[in-house]
C-alpha cells in the first residue's frame, strides 16, 4: 500500500485500471463538533449520557429481577409488571451502548474520506509507516487513545460494557438455585374417580353432553377450590383437552383399550416440545396444532406427532363414566406431561419408587 492521499479538489486524470475518469473526493464539510469546542463537549456529554443510560438500564433489570422474591407467585399482575421492567431495563442496557457508539462515531470520530493507490505485492516501508500512522491518528481522534483525552467517554463506555451483561446473567444464575425437583412433573391432580370439569367454571361434564366433533377444555373438579398459588401451579400441569370422535375413526392403542369411552378421548394440553398449550383442533383431520412451533398431533391415532419439532405423543388421560353419567379419570397420566427432561425415565422412575417406599 502507498500512503493515503487526501483530495479536496476534483481530479480529472484517468483511472489506469479501467480508463474511466477519476471523480476524486468531494469537498469535506466539517461538522460543528470539528470547529466548535462547545459542540464538541456537548456531543461528548451526550455520548456519556447514553452510556450512563445503559448502565442505569442494567441496574433496573437487576433490581426488577430481585424484586420477584417479594411477590406472591400467584400475583400474576405483579409478576407481569416485574417482567416488563426486566425487559425495559435490558432494552435500555443494550440500546444505550448501541446509540452511544453510533453517536460517538458520527460526531467525534474522524470522518474524512481516505484513499490510497492499490499496488501489487508489498508496499514500501514509507507507505506502511504512513498507513500505521493513519491508524494511530484515527485512534487518537476517536478519543480512545491517550491518557486524558475523552476520559469521560472511555470511563462511561467501559462501565456500560462491563455491567450490561449482568442484566442477562444475574437472572440466569439466580434461576440455577430454583426448584430442581423434576419428579413433580410425574404427578398431577388427576386420580381415580376425579371428575373432568369445564375450564374455567369447574362444572363437571356428562358424557351425554359431549357430541361427536365437540371439544372441551378440561380441569380436575375441585381445582378452583385451591388457593391462588397452588391453583396456578397445578392447573399448569393438569389441563386436558377432551374430544369426541366417531368410534370408527379412533385407532385404539395397544394397552389402552379401556382408556376411552364411546369415542371420547382426553389428552394433555401441554405440548411435548417446549410446553406451549395445544388447543387448536381441526375436526376433519382430527389434528391438534400447537400454535407456538406448529407441532401437530393426531387425536385419532394416540395423539402421535404428524408434523413439527415435537418428538413424543401427548400423554393420554385414561377416562371412564361413573354411575351418574359424569366423565371421570381412571388414574393419573401414565407418563410425565410436557417437554422431555434428563430425569424423565430412569431418574423419574427411581424417584417414584423411593417415594412409594
Amino acid at each position: 500500500m502507498s500512503a493515503p492521499e487526501h483530495s479536496t479538489e476534483h481530479e480529472t486524470d484517468l483511472d489506469p485500471m479501467n480508463g474511466h475518469e477519476n471523480p476524486g473526493l468531494g469537498y469535506h464539510r466539517p461538522r460543528r463538533s470539528d470547529v466548535d469546542d462547545k459542540a464538541d463537549k456537548k456531543a461528548e456529554r451526550q455520548v456519556a449520557a447514553l452510556f450512563g443510560l445503559s448502565a442505569l438500564g442494567t441496574v433496573v433489570a437487576i433490581w426488577a429481577y430481585f424484586s420477584l422474591n417479594d411477590i406472591d407467585p400467584g400475583d400474576v399482575d405483579s409478576i407481569r409488571q416485574v417482567n416488563m421492567w426486566i425487559g425495559i431495563g435490558t432494552f435500555l442496557a443494550m440500546i444505550g451502548i448501541g446509540l452511544g457508539a453510533i453517536h460517538w462515531a458520527k460526531t467525534l470520530m474522524r470522518d474524512h474520506e481516505m484513499t490510497e493507490d492499490r499496488h501489487e505485492l508489498r508496499s514500501s516501508d514509507e507507505a506502511r509507516e504512513g498507513a500505521i500512522q493513519n491508524l494511530k491518528d484515527g485512534v487518537e481522534d476517536s478519543g480512545l487513545g491517550g491518557a486524558k483525552r475523552r476520559s469521560v467517554l472511555k470511563g462511561s463506555l467501559i462501565t456500560a460494557l462491563a455491567i450490561a451483561p449482568l442484566g442477562i446473567l444475574v437472572p440466569q444464575i439466580g434461576n440455577m438455585g430454583g426448584d430442581w425437583n423434576v419428579s413433580k412433573f410425574r404427578h398431577t391432580l388427576w386420580g381415580p374417580g376425579v371428575r373432568l370439569a369445564r375450564d374455567p367454571d369447574g362444572a363437571p361434564i356428562r358424557a351425554a353432553d359431549v357430541t361427536i366433533g365437540s371439544v372441551f377444555h378440561v380441569i380436575p373438579e375441585g381445582l378452583n377450590d385451591l388457593d391462588h398459588h397452588h391453583l396456578i401451579s397445578e392447573k399448569a400441569k393438569a389441563v386436558v383437552l377432551l374430544v369426541r370422535l366417531d368410534p370408527a375413526d379412533l385407532k385404539i392403542q395397544e394397552g389402552r383399550e379401556d382408556w376411552s369411552f364411546d369415542g371420547i378421548v382426553a389428552y394433555s394440553k401441554i405440548c411435548t416440545h417446549v410446553g406451549c398449550p395445544v388447543a387448536l383442533y381441526e375436526q376433519q383431520t382430527h389434528h391438534l396444532l400447537c400454535p407456538c412451533h406448529q407441532s401437530t398431533f393426531d387425536v385419532a391415532d394416540g395423539a402421535k406427532v404428524v408434523f413439527g419439532p415435537a418428538k413424543r405423543p401427548l400423554p393420554q388421560l385414561p377416562i371412564a363414566v361413573d354411575d351418574d353419567g359424569y366423565i371421570v379419570a381412571q388414574a393419573d397420566f401414565d407418563e410425565p406431561i410436557g417437554p422431555s427432561y434428563w430425569d424423565r425415565l430412569k431418574g423419574g422412575d427411581a424417584t417414584v419408587e423411593e417415594e412409594s417406599h
